[in-house]
């Protein structure tokens, strides 16, 4: 059996409430009793009557879930893959804890949001390569961001045309030919916008002819930051430490060459909102029907013979003290 709602402090607190102001009652009524010189045994009915009843009650909030049920939803295809920068420049810290771990937190609350589409995960810095294929499996997909880090590749620049072209192949190979209608394709593209890749111009004509459109999700800021490693700072060749900023002008062109849109994640503000929203408007030309599992809630089973055990209540009545 499972459970709609966690057993929590307020149902504990309530049960000893109840505990505590009926034995009060019980208390008096027996002191009125012994007074009369009476013995009010038909009390224990009733506080067995009362208590069988409130615990269903409280059952019926908690939610019993037994039993299985099938439910077919209709869903609008969309497949997206995340690609995620994890080049050095990821770990700088102007967007606290580091860009990359605010990634993470942020991918956490995005994978969520699109249970009923299929996600992948890239990871990309100089090379790309698919970290989690197109799935449903919100929780390997979540165990695959959670995983994330800049040492997964070699230490390098990040060049987005690895990562393109790599999501673009998978794409084209999950496609059916003997199916006319696509799913919504789509490409979200994360990262500081630092790109040493050569023009992307024939990736776009790709992209373009097969409807794929790129988000880009910038993250860092204009002043920018330091890029930390084990012990100092990045430097470059003449020993001078490196600073890290925000090129949004880049991944805003990325998007707006494959009608996408760009958005983005500062150390005060998120547009992650604003993402999920521009993506939940994307409609493929092909609708699914898929078959998921959902719990049986059986709140009323325990409600109803509660409600009976109430009225029964309210009819029998006992003379606890007869004059």
């Amino acid at each position: 059996m499972n459970w709609d709602q966690s057993f929590t402090s307020i149902e504990i607190l309530t049960g000893i409430l109840f505990l505590i102001l009926y034995l009060g009652y019980i208390f008096r009524i027996h002191r009125l009793a012994r007074h009369f010189k009476q013995k009010p045994d038909v009390v224990w009915i009733k506080f067995g009557f009362r208590t069988f009843y409130f615990l269903l009650i409280i059952i019926a909030i908690l939610g019993p879930s037994f039993g299985a049920m099938k439910k077919q939803i209709k869903t609008i295809g969309k497949d997206i893959f995340i690609l995620v920068d994890v080049s050095a420049s990821m770990n700088a810290r102007d967007v606290p804890p580091s860009r990359l771990e605010k990634v993470k937190y942020e991918l956490r609350q995005l994978i969520q949001k699109f249970n009923s589409d299929r996600i992948g995960l890239i990871v990309f810095s100089s090379e790309a390569y698919v970290q989690c294929p197109l799935t449903y499996d919100q929780s390997a997909l979540l165990l695959f961001a959670e995983s994330l880090h800049t040492n997964l590749l070699p230490r390098a620049g990040a060049n987005y045309e690895p990562a393109l072209q790599l999501a673009l192949t998978k794409f084209k190979a999950n496609n059916q030919p003997h199916i006319p209608e696509k799913r919504a394709e789509i490409i979200l593209l994360i990262s500081d916008g630092e790109d040493f890749s050569p023009t992307l111009s024939p990736i776009y004509r790709e992209l373009n002819r097969e409807n794929i459109r790129v988000i880009s999700l910038g993250i860092g800021s204009e002043n920018g930051a330091l890029i930390p490693l084990a012990k100092g700072f990045v430097t470059d060749h003449k020993g001078k430490r490196v600073m890290s900023k925000l090129n949004a002008e880049r991944l805003a062109e990325i998007a707006g060459n494959t009608n996408g849109q760009y958005f983005e994640i500062g150390a005060r503000s998120s547009e992650i909102p604003r993402l999920i929203s521009a993506i939940n408007a994307i409609e493929g030309e092909r609708q699914e029907t898929r078959t998921v599992d959902v719990k049986a809630n059986k709140y009323y089973y325990p409600l109803f013979i509660a409600f009976i055990f109430i009225m029964l209540d309210i009819l029998i009545i006992f003379n606890v003290i007869r004059l």
